[in-house]
């Protein structure tokens, strides 16, 4: 069985769920299960709303193909209830998916409550980096008689990533104790934290590396990429009780529920620092492909077994679709 990913990878500075797939497909080719061609093919996996209109395009060309849709959001949730590309991602999966891959169990109750249909063929797998970028390679637990080097990143400038709190932090925190970086695009300006620009994933890996604790402020973020990668970097981190992060976060450091328990928990995670680093529990990319592959096999075979039949569209049905996301996005 083959496997195409039907998105614009970007190995330069991006987006999480771009680095995600990007680290899929490295996974893929590593283990011969890659098509650079969908003709050659047998499953296409999709992402989201995103590519909508190859991905219809291409499920008219080859009908018989498995369809795979990796779900986002709801991004009505972390952006605002007139985000029309939760009703995209709706549609797509009523009439193309095959299969659908949630990325954390908040993602499936809250896309489930925004109206998406319940697939006959459902996973729930959390993110993963490329383990041989983003790993625990030369990193150095934090010196006592220094300051504790606190780090966020964000992609996304969208104000729910945080950076309410992270103003906060920049304003507030002891900065003679602690010293605090964040890299990627920021709405805001910092006076006392570091900014700095977006990194690759190499550049970002050895930055994460650098610093001992991670802070993420994310609202209503499915699985947080930029917590997974400081995580498998070996940084313990405290992160907002929102979204998907208790479900990767675990006993690898402290949740926190607004500003006025944040202060109390970087602390705690600076004394028990090698307590928390320890309690990291995290899949590596082997494990995370190979749920992937079994997840996409298992509908594959039941396939070949005529125990499932690939969906299908026409034209007309194209037609339908075409004008119900030019309703939606009007």
């Amino acid at each position: 069985m083959l496997i195409h990913i039907l998105f614009n990878i970007e190995y330069g500075p991006a987006g999480g769920g771009n680095n995600f797939l990007a680290s899929l497909k490295d996974y893929f080719i590593a283990n011969d299960l890659y098509s650079n061609s969908i003709v050659n093919a047998d499953v296409i996996l999709f992402n989201s709303h995103q590519c909508y209109r190859s991905v219809l395009q291409s499920k008219i060309k080859y009908p018989h193909k498995l369809f795979i849709h990796r779900i986002d959001g709801p991004m009505r949730l972390y952006n605002n209830f007139k985000d029309q590309r939760d009703l995209i991602v709706n549609i797509m999966n009523k009439y193309i998916s095959d299969g659908t891959i949630f990325q954390s169990e908040w993602s499936k109750e809250n896309n489930l409550k925004m109206g998406i249909l319940k697939n006959i063929n459902e996973a729930i797998i959390i993110n993963c980096p490329n383990t041989e970028i983003f790993c625990k390679k030369n990193k150095v637990d934090p010196s006592y008689n220094k300051k504790i080097k606190l780090i966020s990143t964000s992609w996304s400038s969208n104000s729910n990533k945080g950076f309410e709190i992270y103003s906060w932090l920049d304003r507030n925190l002891d900065f003679n104790k602690y010293e605090m970086t964040f890299v990627g695009n920021s709405p805001v300006k910092f006076n006392n934290i570091c900014h700095k620009e977006p990194m690759d994933r190499q550049k970002l890996s050895t930055e994460l590396r650098n610093n001992d604790i991670f802070i993420t402020a994310s609202k209503k973020d499915p699985c947080s990429n930029s917590l997974i990668e400081a995580l498998h970097c070996g940084l313990p981190a405290v992160a907002l009780n929102d979204g998907g992060h208790p479900e990767i976060l675990s006993q690898g450091g402290i949740l926190f529920n607004d500003i006025t328990t944040l202060i109390e928990a970087i602390e705690n995670v600076g004394k028990n620092y090698i307590s928390y680093r320890n309690n990291i529990v995290i899949k590596n990319l082997n494990e995370t492909g190979n749920l992937y592959y079994h997840f996409m096999n298992s509908v594959y075979k039941n396939k070949i077994k005529n125990k499932y039949k690939s969906k299908k569209i026409n034209y007309l049905s194209l037609i339908i679709i075409e004008l119900k996301v030019l309703w939606y996005r009007r």
